[in-house]
């Protein structure tokens, strides 16, 4: 690796216009403007996968992790800060599971040299509220997973416009296998999602898919609605745990809930 230089007044401009570029190039998600950033000795050093990469890796690293929708976006925490070689930015991406907020805060250290981006160090952790009664599980090496926490937000992504578009849990034998492998990751990338980014299980992950579901209907239904069919049409094989999950979710039964939303919506 060549020597870093000197922290003058005259790198930290050089510094700063090269990673404004590199920035943008991320914005537009250029991936060739991306990689002609990059110095050809550049140590990328993903901490969150305990993983360090050279040039060569760096191409089908970029496309993993670029923005694939257009909504998609980095909030970024603080301005980019510039000192000689070295620049900083700080961004957090959030999402939404289990009924609290979860979200990867992220920073990056780069270093240029030569105009380039020679070393880039990501380090990202994950927070989110703690479930009343939940337990703290600890959580897999997910350097073992492959999956950086810019995946991981796409990969959340990806189950939710499934769960959208496709409705799955409307068949009682959804699994998490079939789930796995209609979204493109292996089951173990999907359990991790669920049980330590989003903080549940496959189960009520499912189950919560299918009283969303349910109560669109009976919204649109009123007091007439057919509550076990909606229940078996919405995935629920039996009506005892249909009405145990729909008390958990509501505070009431299906009946008291028709009953409230009608008086209210008169």
């Amino acid at each position: 690796m060549p020597p870093i230089p000197l922290d003058t007044d005259a790198q930290t401009a050089i510094t700063r216009e090269v990673v404004m570029r590199y920035h943008l190039a991320w914005k537009r998600r250029d991936l060739e403007a991306i990689l002609a950033i990059y110095h050809p000795d550049v140590q990328y050093n993903d901490f969150f996968q305990a993983r360090s990469m050279g040039l060569a890796e760096l191409r089908q690293y970029v496309i993993g992790t670029l923005p694939r929708h257009p909504d998609e976006y980095l909030e970024h925490n603080d301005r980019i800060r510039v000192d000689g070689s070295t620049a900083f930015i700080q961004y957090q991406t959030a999402l939404q599971g289990g009924g609290q907020r979860v979200v990867f805060r992220s920073s990056e250290a780069i270093t240029v040299c030569d105009g380039l981006i020679l070393q880039v160090n990501e380090y990202a952790s994950l927070v989110r509220e703690q479930l009343p009664g939940s337990e703290q599980r600890p959580a897999p090496a997910i350097s073992k997973l492959g999956l950086s926490a810019r995946q991981l937000s796409f990969m959340a992504r990806d189950l939710e416009d499934y769960f959208s578009q496709q409705q799955p849990f409307r068949d009682p034998e959804l699994s998490l296998a079939r789930v796995a492998t209609a979204t493109g990751y292996s089951r173990n990338q999907m359990s991790y999602l669920l049980n330590q980014v989003l903080g549940q299980s496959f189960y009520r992950y499912v189950t919560q898919a299918r009283l969303a579901w349910l109560l669109e209907r009976l919204n649109e239904a009123g007091p007439a609605a057919a509550v076990d069919e909606l229940a078996a049409s919405a995935g629920f094989n039996s009506t005892s745990v249909f009405y145990k999950a729909f008390r958990a979710h509501t505070g009431s039964t299906p009946k008291a809930w028709l009953k409230a939303h009608c008086a209210r919506t008169r």
